[in-house]
């Protein structure tokens, strides 16, 4: 199932189940070749719970370069220490809802930056070991 692709960087939001909807950004987010999602979540989120007890899962993504889907599929922590505090969860893609249409187009997506230089460097080092962990599957 083709997946689009997104920039790096990209927020994306996780909605999971529980005792109603619950929908957070995700700073380190990125697709694989084979079309799954992998995330990193803090070890302390709710979403994690939720996502082991009921392991359905949409990701919305909403991109520059007119990138807008949601992606629907079964989620797993599949490395509980990516980094230090950090696990590591694989959606694999079921469904893809595409939203783009002919009457606009995405031209840039959730623009964010670090303020303090130690959490930059850490969401360096956790998107860096995302990326080794999704290509090593």
């Amino acid at each position: 199932m083709a997946v689009q692709s997104w920039p790096a960087g990209t927020v994306v939001a996780l909605a999971t189940h529980g005792d109603g909807p619950h929908v957070i950004p995700v700073s380190a987010a990125l697709r694989a070749a084979d079309g799954d999602v992998w995330l990193a979540l803090a070890r302390g989120r709710g979403s994690l719970a939720r996502l082991r007890a009921d392991p359905g899962v949409a990701v919305l993504v909403v991109a520059a370069g007119d990138v807008a889907v949601t992606l629907y599929g079964s989620a797993a922590v599949v490395h509980e220490a990516l980094v230090d505090g950090v696990a590591a969860v694989r959606v694999v893609v079921t469904d893809v809802a595409r939203h783009e249409r002919a009457t606009f187009v995405i031209d840039s997506g959730v623009v964010w930056h670090w303020t303090d230089e130690q959490a930059r460097a850490r969401d360096a080092d956790v998107n860096a070991a995302l990326v080794r962990l999704a290509q090593t599957a």
